[in-house]
């Protein structure tokens, strides 16, 4: 299929982007080409929608994926950057640049997705179809509550803004409840989930991706407020929609993990939801990860800044010898080969223990000419068929301390048969966070795996951070021993609090409502 147009330069993009990119109660104008004028046709729609897969995602694609979801889980560790090192040491301060960046951007999705739900509803002439209507709102209320999840996880209490002229109108708001937001989250992927195709181009979200990511929010949203375990409801409704992906979908694992992350096999079978990033657009505009992660100039165009960056001894000890596929596609041990990297050259010999997961290469290794250091072609998944067997197992072993249902095993044995590993015959609590700390590393969710425990088993959560060895190793080849290197940095101890990220200093300032205790939203 042909993949997605990213119209990143049109008209009715740049008004959006300027008007919205200060701070999350900035709101774009309902007024002009975005309204009246833009929504005549499907194809109208669809030029919207595509537009926010990527862009707008670049605050949080930029540092903060990695630096939150990895780096702060314990999973990497980069002891030079500050703003990197604040996440490692649990001393986030409310001006930390990436926590900024993050909170700011999840907003701006927010602002486009409210931007273009409104113009639909009101502006939208009858010659469109009911179906082409709520497919482009399904895309677009599937974007906002995958944004509104990543607060929730990340902040807890927040906004929600549903209504931008309202915020222009009353730009002081209040945090909602918690189980408010979830509430929104969860009927705007139901929305979705009732009125996305079951296929589409690739690139685009389908009722899979929705059901899949209702499986995962339903699955957070059981332990919230409970102690010890979790609400059965919600965890029957989490391996209701996750069994509807893994049986009836008829999707199945990319054959190769390994090429999960290669580029040729970008929006492949096993991609639910990705970032379709464009390549030679400038910074700011695309995906910049591999400039910022890859540990040489060598095998990225124009310069690669990650020699410094690395796994985690906690992490590689968690790697068995024959996990050996999964461990190379994650991250480099000196002395491995990648003849993939700068082929032209000869390909790659790792000369230390860093990133592999995003490195993609050269613009000639990703036959992409136009591939620049700020716009790798890697469309970086978000949501993937693996996460959810994961999550479906989970949902079925739900508040028992093991299980052997079959259903569980068998979606949970996929994904390790697939890395060559051999399968369990018996599911834990804790072998199931081992697997998807080992299966997604590097890919931003561990950090979400940690908070979600902690709704229901803080202690758990906080001891699982606590025992980790945050440091980084150097590797023998020849006696295959691993080393640490100790950075020498104070990790203040997690607490409960640990799981609760600061608001940023200026929205406080803005905003000093977000400080009062959250109110109802409905």
């Amino acid at each position: 299929m042909k993949k997605i147009k990213i119209y990143i330069f049109s008209l009715f993009v740049i008004i959006m982007i300027n008007s919205c990119k200060k701070d999350f109660l900035n709101r774009p104008p309902l007024t002009g080409i975005t309204t009246s004028n833009f929504y005549k046709s499907t194809s109208d729609l669809r030029l919207a929608t595509a537009a926010i897969y990527a862009q707008p995602w670049f605050d949080w694609n930029n540092f903060p994926l990695l630096g939150i979801g990895d780096i702060m889980a314990g999973n990497m560790l980069q002891p030079y950057n500050s703003g990197l090192v604040q996440f490692t040491t649990f001393s986030i301060t409310s001006d930390n640049t990436y926590l900024t960046q993050a909170w700011q951007g999840f907003y701006i999705i927010v602002a486009h997705c409210n931007v273009n739900i409104k113009a639909i509803n009101t502006q939208l002439p009858d010659s469109v179809s009911a179906a082409g209507k709520n497919g482009a709102l399904g895309e677009l209320r599937f974007l906002r509550a995958t944004a509104y999840y990543h607060l929730a996880m990340l902040w807890g209490a927040v906004p929600i803004i549903e209504d931008n002229d309202k915020l222009i109108a009353n730009p002081l708001v209040p945090r909602n409840k918690l189980t408010d937001v979830y509430r929104f989250i969860i009927n705007d992927l139901r929305f979705a989930a009732a009125n996305l195709p079951k296929s589409d181009q690739a690139g685009r979200v389908t009722t899979w991706s929705a059901q899949g990511m209702l499986a995962k929010v339903y699955l957070t949203r059981a332990g919230l407020g409970q102690s010890g375990t979790r609400n059965q409801t919600d965890l029957d409704s989490a391996a209701y929609f996750a069994g509807n992906v893994c049986n009836t979908s008829g999707l199945a694992l990319l054959p190769s993990y390994y090429n999960l992350f290669r580029t040729q096999y970008n929006d492949n079978s096993e991609s639910l939801f990705a970032f379709q990033w464009a390549p030679g657009v400038g910074y700011g505009q695309g995906n910049d990860i591999q400039a910022q992660f890859a540990p040489s100039s060598s095998i990225v165009p124009g310069a690669g800044w990650g020699g410094a960056i690395g796994p985690t001894i906690d992490l590689a000890n968690l790697y068995t010898k024959q996990d050996s596929i999964r461990r190379k596609a994650t991250f480099m041990l000196t002395g491995d080969y990648y003849p993939e990297l700068n082929a032209a050259g000869g390909g790659y010999t790792a000369t230390g223990c860093n990133v592999k997961k995003h490195i993609v290469g050269t613009p000639a290794d990703n036959n992409s000419p136009t591939m620049d250091r700020w716009s790798s072609i890697e469309h970086n998944t978000v949501l993937r068929l693996a996460d959810v067997y994961l999550i479906y197992a989970e949902a079925l072993m739900g508040n028992n301390s093991s299980t052997v249902n079959g259903q569980a095993l068998q979606y949970f044995n996929a994904v390790r048969t697939r890395a060559g590993v051999d399968p369990v015959t018996i599911l834990t609590p804790d072998i199931l966070m081992k697997e998807r700390r080992i299966e997604l590393a590097f890919e931003g969710q561990y950090w979400f795996d940690l908070v979600r425990l902690s709704y229901y088993n803080p202690q758990a959560a906080i001891a699982s951070i606590n025992g980790q060895t945050r440091e980084q190793f150097t590797y023998n080849p020849g006696t295959g021993v691993s080393t640490i290197v100790p950075s020498n940095l104070i990790i203040t101890p997690a607490t409960a609090a640990t799981f609760t990220l600061p608001i940023p200093a200026n929205d406080q300032t803005a905003d000093p409502k977000l400080l009062q205790a959250p109110v109802a939203y409905y």
